[in-house]
């Protein structure tokens, strides 16, 4: 692995992404830290304080500690998740997005760019319904959270939220463009690990004053360690349905004849069915935790709180329809029947076309069913157990899942630019395979 390191530096064009990638992470965790005028971030930082292992304290999480500083990335990236799953939904029942997304490379620039409206709209609703709620906010100690409330704070603060989760989203578009891997994905998971080193001092704070026991501490790393081995092992299972092409004779060649297989992925969809599922639950719940005087939108905020059976419930089936619904749109087994009748391919025991179309849907049903209730697992049962123990950060399976994730699909990539160009990858048994 360590010679696999090395080769990277023997690659320039390789060298030139990585770094941009860095630079651009790094611009990312700069504007995290630039805090919106007119705020009393010590009154706001003592609020969150208190909101930790809540919703607002998973909300934070993603935006990297942005929004206990309501900086100018607050509202983080996740405005443009909202407006992409939107889109993906308004796909499915609008024929002109539809037939966008079957016209190649036009039409997903079509939609990217009303994605990106999306995004503004969504951003502006966000940040005035944030801009609101933060001139009824108090801290501990009754002081103001606005230092000066109405309408001019108001305004600001909207075009300052909008403005920074419009440049969070150009820059995940430049690292997608210019860097390594996934710019959106890589900007979610830079946001998590940079509460890493404070979680872990809070972990040992507490552990010096005799509030968590070794045994504790223990158990949690353990449980952390087994279960991103177990993410990495379920990440990189197939379903591998067989495929064999009949020969052809072209003039005096032949062509075809092997045998191949379909990969069907355990977990096709990835990380963006609890990405999307976390934030779907985030909107409503965050805004209702900022009016504190109606009592039934308390109780609604109370319900949709990490741990509560009704967030559990609805986290669950989130999952497990993003999980289909995403599967359903990434691969459609009448294609794949389609192109494999048309090349002369056939799976062994099934008759071609509309039959072997019909079987991979049912072998992908299958396979997805247990995808999702894996990633249902690796969600829900960390985040219970941590919030059994008192742990005082929000490190859940969420979050493990898509560092895991990000990090596979990251180093699959940068594995990929140096097969291509001769070196050896990573490991010298095997390949690193992401998830895609």
């Amino acid at each position: 692995m360590l010679t696999g390191f090395q080769n990277i530096g023997k690659i320039p064009e390789l060298k030139r992404r990585i770094i941009a990638t860095f630079l651009l992470l790094a611009v990312y965790r700069i504007g995290a830290h630039i805090p919106t005028p007119g705020v009393n971030n010590q009154a706001l930082a003592a609020f969150f304080k208190a909101a930790e292992g809540t919703l607002l304290g998973l909300f934070d999480m993603f935006s990297g500690g942005a929004l206990s500083q309501l900086s100018v990335f607050a509202l983080g990236i996740m405005p443009y998740i909202s407006a992409s799953i939107i889109l993906q939904l308004l796909t499915v029942v609008i024929p002109h997005l539809e037939r966008l997304s079957k016209e190649g490379e036009a039409g997903r620039r079509k939609i990217t760019q009303y994605t990106r409206y999306g995004t503004v709209v969504l951003s502006l609703i966000q940040g005035f319904g944030i801009a609101v709620g933060l001139e009824g906010m108090t801290g501990p100690g009754g002081e103001m959270v606005v230092l000066y409330p109405g309408w001019g704070f108001r305004i600001i603060t909207v075009i300052t939220l909008t403005a920074g989760t419009a440049f969070i989203m150009w820059l995940g578009e430049q690292i997608t463009e210019r860097g390594i891997g996934n710019g959106i994905s890589l900007i979610i998971f830079a946001g998590i690990v940079a509460g890493v080193p404070n979680a872990l001092e809070s972990t040992v704070r507490l552990f010096k004053a005799g509030e968590m026991s070794l045994f504790i501490v223990v158990f949690l790393i353990a449980m952390m360690v087994l279960v991103i081995g177990f993410i990495i092992y379920v990440e990189r299972g197939q379903r591998r349905i067989p495929v064999q092409y009949a020969k052809r004779v072209v003039g005096r060649r032949v062509y075809g004849g092997q045998n191949t297989h379909i990969p069907l992925k355990i977990n096709t969809s990835g990380v963006i069915p609890p990405i999307f599922a976390s934030s779907l639950i985030m909107f409503p719940a965050t805004v209702a935790n900022f009016f504190k005087d109606v009592p039934w939108l308390q109780s609604f905020a109370n319900a949709l709180s990490p741990g509560h059976w009704v967030y559990l419930l609805l986290y669950v089936g989130f999952i497990i329809f993003f999980c289909f619904f995403y599967t359903a749109i990434v691969f459609n087994p009448l294609d794949v029947a389609e192109n494999m009748k048309k090349y002369g391919g056939f799976i062994p025991g099934i008759r071609p076309g509309r039959p072997t179309a019909e079987y991979i849907e049912r072998v992908l049903e299958r396979v997805t069913l247990g995808g999702a209730l894996y990633v249902s697992a690796v969600c829900v049962l960390p985040t219970i157990l941590i919030q059994r123990f008192s742990v005082p950060f929000y490190f859940g399976g969420t979050a493990l899942l898509i560092v895991v994730g990000v990090a596979m699909d990251t180093l699959g990539q940068i594995e990929a630019h140096m097969l291509s160009r001769h070196y050896e990858g990573f490991l010298k048994s095997g390949r690193i395979r992401g998830r895609r």
